[in-house]
């Protein structure tokens, strides 16, 4: 089938902008990464390619030069990857976003299927797979449309903003939360609730390569509680904003904010190993209505994970468990 250009008057801009957000790593992993993009099936007009560098030491651009009239290039002093994406929107052009963290690489014929969505069926967002290993052949199952509310409510969602290719137009005035940890578990779901029309593929279209050094993982007790608050602070704000939003989209997002909450309360364990710590993030997640948990049939896991947190002796048994078993890993 061939594409068939409408008269979208948005036809002017590119396809798609790529923001690649880049700070302090081997500029050969800002290469394999860029290298990803240009080998998918756009013309040079249909992409834009938005390199953000958060204040490296050194440029990456020498070892670029080959590649450097293809891409758009901003410099800013460090202000995290929430100020660096915000920069990236702030610039781009295309009809459709697409973030890519610069350690990270798009696979060739999955990503392809996804603007193939993107280009036959316009739609808001299109939800698909990461993969960590080689990708294999190139089958893949598409689900019926939906909206983003309704997928929310039925399904747990994936937190990273890289996951998903999204119209620029439902963005109106959302952006990433500057200076914080878990930027991603804020913006994405009050993305999803934008989308009319959201189109899940299991197309595995994404690259992820988890670095031990990362801020995310790092086990350095200042960091894990900065990651821990910053996580807290995001389920209060998700909260607040649920209890104003319409029948629909308030029953998606409080799933999404019960599940923040199970996974805050499962990392207060095993990063902290606290009884009192725990006791004290529970009483807090209590007085703003988080805790205990909603009575919700949403996973297996979440309804378990509910029971036991519930009482003092399945606290008692999750702070005895979680750790060892975190650890075992």
């Amino acid at each position: 089938m061939q594409y068939q250009p409408t008269n979208d008057p948005d036809e002017r801009y590119p396809l798609v902008s790529f923001i690649i957000t880049y700070y302090e790593l081997p500029a050969s992993m800002l290469r394999e990464c860029i290298d990803s993009i240009l080998a998918l099936a756009l013309n040079a007009e249909e992409r834009e390619i938005i390199l953000v560098d958060d204040g490296s030491a050194l440029t990456p651009l020498p070892s670029l030069a080959d590649v450097a009239h293809q891409l758009t290039y901003i410099r800013q002093p460090n202000g995290g990857l929430s100020a660096a994406r915000n920069t990236g929107l702030k610039m781009a052009r295309g009809r459709y976003i697409q973030f890519v963290d610069a350690d990270d690489m798009l696979v060739a014929g999955h990503y392809d299927h996804c603007l193939d969505i993107a280009r036959f069926h316009q739609p808001d967002v299109v939800m698909f797979s990461f993969t960590t290993e080689q990708v294999k052949g190139l089958a893949y199952h598409d689900e019926e449309p939906t909206s983003g509310a309704e997928h929310m409510r039925k399904h747990n969602i994936r937190g990273s903003a890289c996951g998903y290719l999204f119209r620029r137009s439902i963005l109106g005035s959302l952006r990433f939360t500057p200076g914080i940890v878990h930027e991603d578990e804020e913006f994405t779901p009050l993305l999803l609730l934008r989308a009319e029309t959201l189109r899940t593929t299991d197309a595995q279209a994404y690259f992820y390569r988890q670095r031990p050094q990362s801020i995310t993982t790092a086990k350095e007790p200042r960091l894990q509680l900065r990651r821990l608050n910053d996580l807290k602070d995001i389920i209060g704000r998700l909260h607040h904003q649920a209890a104003m939003m319409p029948h629909n989209e308030r029953l998606a997002l409080q799933r999404r904010v019960a599940q923040l909450t199970m996974d805050y309360i499962y990392k207060v364990i095993v990063d902290t190993r606290s009884k009192s710590y725990l006791k004290h993030r529970l009483a807090e997640l209590s007085r703003k209505g988080l805790f205990p948990l909603p009575d919700q049939d949403y996973t297996t896991k979440y309804k378990w994970f509910r029971r036991i947190s519930s009482t003092d002796a399945g606290l008692n048994v999750l702070l005895r468990l979680l750790p060892m078993m975190n650890r075992e890993r």
